[in-house]
């Protein structure tokens, strides 16, 4: 596999970094600390996206919250990440009780007030799924100074989940098959109709009724809308799983005084690319689109 290579923007010899362990809901991750060596007085969380991520969301030859991580650092901002307390025990997305907001609520605020010690201002900046529970880890947490949103979804996951499978049938029908469609159709719609007693093997990727009820039960828009914190949104064009037309919307009409930024040329995981987006996109070495660094750095007070 092609290692990965750190980006161009990224300047080692202007920050350090070292090893940490959060402590919360009866388990421990490890995770690294970025101080920059002339720092600002800022300091950002980051929450990877929905899936068993460590902390720099590696995929294939990718990292793209270490690239953020380290692009940010070199701006003297200090950075946080840390594995998801899914990423080395994985099956716990698929046992009785596994929530989005138990996955990432309880060491997110571990880490906000770990990082709390080391600058004046916390802020969190999630990816995808990261980016949907941003808003609520910051309603409970009142050291989180703003939130950054990247790429984050507001459509219902199960229908989200349809709409990416039919995209990629149509891109792909020899690898996504017409059974491979309605499988998700069918599991849908039971996901819109879940109880606590519906079987995960009826659900969209096998995760338990304890998930969809959480999802159900949860409104990033109208958690963000809530906050008394700067929000800045950033959406790639090219994306296919959160896109401008299915999810952005939703952002623009529940936050009026948000910043929100598109970025044309990124996909779903801000890579800068030309043409539609696919799957093979993610296995393609590459490093996070420094338009996001520049959007964050200059949106931070």
């Amino acid at each position: 596999m092609t290692p990965w290579t750190p980006p161009p923007y990224a300047d080692p010899a202007t920050f350090t970094e070292r090893d940490i362990t959060l402590d919360a809901d009866g388990h421990t991750v490890p995770g690294t600390l970025t101080l920059p060596t002339e720092p600002t007085g800022r300091g950002v969380v980051l929450l990877t996206g929905g899936g068993p991520y460590d902390r720099d969301e590696t995929s294939g030859p990718n990292k793209p919250m270490k690239d953020l991580a380290w692009g940010l650092a070199t701006q003297g901002v200090a950075v946080l990440r840390f594995d998801k307390v899914t990423a080395n025990r994985p099956e716990a997305m698929a046992a009785p009780g596994y929530t989005m907001t138990s996955e990432y609520v309880p060491h997110g605020i571990a880490a906000v007030r770990l990082l709390a010690e080391h600058v004046d201002q916390v802020f969190l900046a999630g990816h995808s799924m990261g980016g949907k529970i941003a808003p609520q880890l910051a309603a409970e947490e009142p050291l989180v100074a703003g939130v950054v949103i990247m790429a984050g979804d507001t459509q219902p996951m199960q229908h989200a989940a349809v709409r990416v499978m039919r995209h990629l049938a149509r891109a792909n029908p020899e690898a996504v098959p017409p059974e491979a469609v309605a499988l998700f159709e069918r599991q849908a719609i039971a996901a819109d109709t879940v109880t606590p007693d519906t079987p995960s093997s009826d659900l969209p990727f096998g995760m338990p009724a304890s998930f969809w009820l959480d999802q159900r039960a949860y409104d990033p828009v109208a958690t963000a809308a809530k906050l008394d914190v700067p929000i800045l949104v950033l959406q790639g064009g090219r994306d296919y799983q959160v896109t401008v037309a299915d999810d952005l919307p939703a952002w623009r009409a529940g936050l009026p005084n948000a910043t929100i930024t598109v970025l044309d040329a990124d996909n779903h995981v801000f890579f800068a690319g030309t043409g539609p987006s696919t799957m093979a996109d993610y296995q393609i070495p590459g490093n996070l689109d420094p338009a996001v660094v520049t959007a964050i750095t200059g949106w931070l007070p």
